[in-house]
């Protein structure tokens, strides 16, 4: 299987060169060229499968000419040791559980395969990788657990100041080792920029081995389809289901999209965001404009340049009116987020988090329309908005190994939205 650029299909490198690089060097985006379908047999036998099994038959075409089958499913295992249960909320409403990893966040699945596949490819390498990373929230703690004392990785996190919850933060700032946090003065998309600009800097790239465990690495992207084939093994018998997902950057969504074209059968998505209504907009007119992002109490889906958009596009050809048979498009404001958490804890005793509660909200508009079993993502433990859950609902737990980051020593460096200044600090400290 190679992998080819978004925006040059002959640009095209194995899944080893693709994980490594992260980013083509014509700032496009690694697609698979082409999508394997799985066999009816597969399907049929989903709920006897567990989820290592599942995600092993899933990856091993696209990686198997760079990861034999045995190492293969240690990677699948070690990632996926922890549950991701489907709930019932209410009547036709499921949740799918993405807050059981080690940082509470979905982004653990897709961080912690992506750290074993290049722990593996850079075995018995002395050469130093290092990982840059832009989050607004949930991707930074998560790659750093996945990366933290793996030998011979740097890991280089980004995040825009005052924009992310506190506890976000401390998971963040609070581990030392190998991984350095950045204070930008910005905002995401910036961060997201600083991280592009770096991967298209040859001068920085010859002094330096850089890689991103963004979702615009393959390797955090493939992951992610995983978890939709076990929710569709946990709803058994249902041939109706709807997944909405909490949208910013829309590598969750095109990680199910995936799943779909590989043959998974899938109604369709819905995708919800906040008041960075980009996509929303992009599927009710066909025009895709991105804008600076508004800060919300959804603060990881504050991007107002989806990265991933060019894969949505890729997987459906370019055709808007093919993509707009596949997803529909929901936006909803903080105080639409506040008014869904109160009333799903006051009547059904369900505790959602800021982005839960806006996949909440879209799945609820698209039912009301079309019908169907519906499943949304929630994607964070609430206990990492502690601040806006208790404004809503009035308390809320917080794990306990999530709460021990509370009073651990905060420690990151403050730096301009300028990538003039990562590419001083990269070249200065981690040569």
């Amino acid at each position: 299987m190679k992998f080819y650029s978004t925006n040059n299909i002959n640009n095209q490198v194995s899944f080893r060169e693709a994980v490594i690089k992260g980013l083509p060097d014509d700032n496009g985006l690694f697609m698979p060229e082409s999508i394997p379908v799985l066999d009816a047999n597969f399907f049929a036998t989903l709920p006897q499968k567990s989820i290592a099994e599942i995600a092993f038959e899933v990856a091993k075409p696209f990686v198997k000419e760079d990861i034999n089958d045995e190492k293969l499913q240690t990677i699948v295992e070690e990632t996926l040791n922890f549950p991701l249960p489907v709930v019932n909320v209410h009547d036709n409403i499921n949740v799918l559980e993405l807050f059981h990893g080690p940082t509470l966040a979905f982004k653990d699945v897709g961080a912690r395969f992506l750290a074993r596949c290049l722990s593996h490819f850079s075995n018995n390498s002395e050469e130093k990788v290092t990982v840059l990373v832009a989050t607004s929230g949930d991707t930074g703690s998560a790659v750093a657990n996945g990366f933290l004392g793996v030998p011979n990785v740097d890991v280089v996190i980004l995040y825009p100041k005052g924009k992310v919850s506190h506890l976000q933060e401390q998971q963040l700032t609070t581990l030392g080792q190998n991984i350095t946090a950045l204070e930008v003065n910005g905002t995401f998309d910036d961060c997201q920029r600083m991280v592009k600009s770096a991967f298209l800097d040859k001068p920085l790239n010859k002094a330096m081995k850089l890689t991103s465990a963004n979702s615009i690495n393959i390797a955090r992207l493939l992951p992610q389809s995983f978890y939709y084939y076990w929710a569709m093994a946990q709803l058994s018998g249902a041939d109706d289901v709807v997944f909405s997902v909490p949208s910013g950057n829309y590598g969750n969504i095109t990680a199910g999209l995936l799943a779909k074209a590989m043959g998974l059968p899938i109604k369709g998505f819905v995708a919800s965001s906040n008041v960075n209504d980009i996509v929303p907009k992009y599927l009710a007119t066909g025009n895709f404009e991105p804008k600076p992002s508004k800060q919300t109490i959804s603060n990881a889906m504050d991007v107002g340049d989806p990265s991933n958009f060019p894969r949505m596009t890729a997987l459906h050809k370019n055709s808007w009116e093919t993509i707009c048979q596949e997803i529909t498009g929901y936006s909803f404001t903080d105080g639409e987020t506040k008014e869904a958490m109160k009333m799903v804890f006051d009547k059904y005793g369900y505790v959602l988090d800021p982005h839960g509660a806006v996949g909440y909200l879209g799945l609820q508009a698209y039912l009301d329309k079309n019908g169907g079993t519906g499943v949304f993502l929630e994607t964070a433990h609430p206990g990492k908005f502690a601040d806006t859950v208790e404004e809503v609902i009035g308390s809320v737990e917080i794990p306990e190994r999530l709460g021990a980051y509370l009073n651990k020593e905060k420690n990151s460096i403050e730096m301009s939205n300028q990538f003039e200044g990562l590419k001083d600090y990269l070249t200065k400290h981690l040569r």
